[in-house]
């Protein structure tokens, strides 16, 4: 198939999605239909419409159709992040610096997130660990016990498409001691603890939530195999210091579709190629994969 555009990601899902469902009963819900059947009709007069007449000659008729507004829809999405836009502008507070984290979690225990991932108890848990380390580690930078401001926002998938939960957390750069009523700001960030930190708390929280054996043992391999912890990445000079600045900075890993349409080389039927800029070599990698690995 020739000539990719927005229909593109369209006919995917209008030619295999009931395949994909038979395939993978998890996604058999109502939740996911009302997704992809709001993106199918997005458009389309099926979908409801508006109809004006002419009100001087009563013979000009036309339909707009309804837009679906889901993020999960390639020609809504900008409209979805727009809105989104606006509801982190009036939390984000004038003045304040703000610093981006990235928490990773090791490739061994991904498994468990993706297995727990329909109750989401396990993916909660995980942005409330991220938030706590942090205040952890600006409460150890500054000497003194603080409560930080963050925003915390979890992607289930690295820029390959394949399931890589990980944390985007923006934090305001200091806190307020809640004793003194004081805020007291974060001047030097302590880079060389937040591995050791992040590991501590992941790693608690997988200890309480999933009491296995086998997690235990995983637990062990992962302190030995990682002395010097988990990846997080502290991300220098590229956060606007203003606070709508801030928010479109934030839209782009939140409310984002989920994959660019100029991304789609080519749909066959059965497999579709795309390409991703890889974060080690910088450069362009192209994958084909079948139509439901796709999906």
């Amino acid at each position: 198939m020739q000539g990719i555009d927005r229909d593109t990601f369209r006919w995917i899902f209008e030619d295999h999605w009931e395949e994909f469902k038979g395939c993978h009963l998890s996604y058999g819900t109502q939740y996911y239909d009302e997704v992809v059947q709001k993106m199918l009709g997005c458009g389309r007069e099926e979908g409801g419409y508006s109809e004006y007449l002419c009100t001087k000659c009563g013979g000009d008729r036309r339909r707009v159709a309804f837009t679906c507004k889901s993020c999960f829809c390639l020609s809504c999405a900008k409209g979805y992040t727009d809105d989104f836009v606006v509801q982190v502008g009036q939390v984000l507070q004038p003045g304040l610096r703000y610093r981006h984290m990235v928490l990773t979690v090791p490739e061994q225990s991904r498994i468990h997130f993706y297995q727990n991932r329909q109750d989401g108890k396990l993916l909660s848990e995980l942005m409330r660990s991220g938030y706590e380390c942090l205040e952890d580690v600006v409460s150890t930078a500054v000497r003194q016990k603080v409560k930080i401001g963050a925003i915390v926002v979890i992607q289930t998938h690295g820029r390959s498409g394949h399931y890589n939960p990980h944390l985007h957390i923006i934090m305001t750069s200091g806190g307020i001691n809640e004793k003194t009523g004081k805020w007291v700001d974060l001047g030097y960030f302590p880079y060389g603890i937040i591995h050791k930190k992040w590991q501590y708390y992941l790693l608690k929280m997988l200890k309480e939530l999933v009491p296995t054996d086998k997690m235990k043992s995983l637990i062990n391999e992962l302190y030995k195999k990682y002395p010097r912890g988990f990846v997080a990445h502290v991300t220098k000079g590229k956060v606007p210091e203003q606070f709508r600045g801030l928010a479109k900075y934030l839209a782009k890993y939140v409310a984002s579709p989920p994959i660019a349409i100029r991304r789609i080389l080519s749909y066959t039927g059965n497999e579709v190629t795309y390409w991703y800029k890889d974060h080690q070599t910088k450069g362009k990698e192209v994958v084909t994969v079948d139509v439901l690995t796709f999906i």
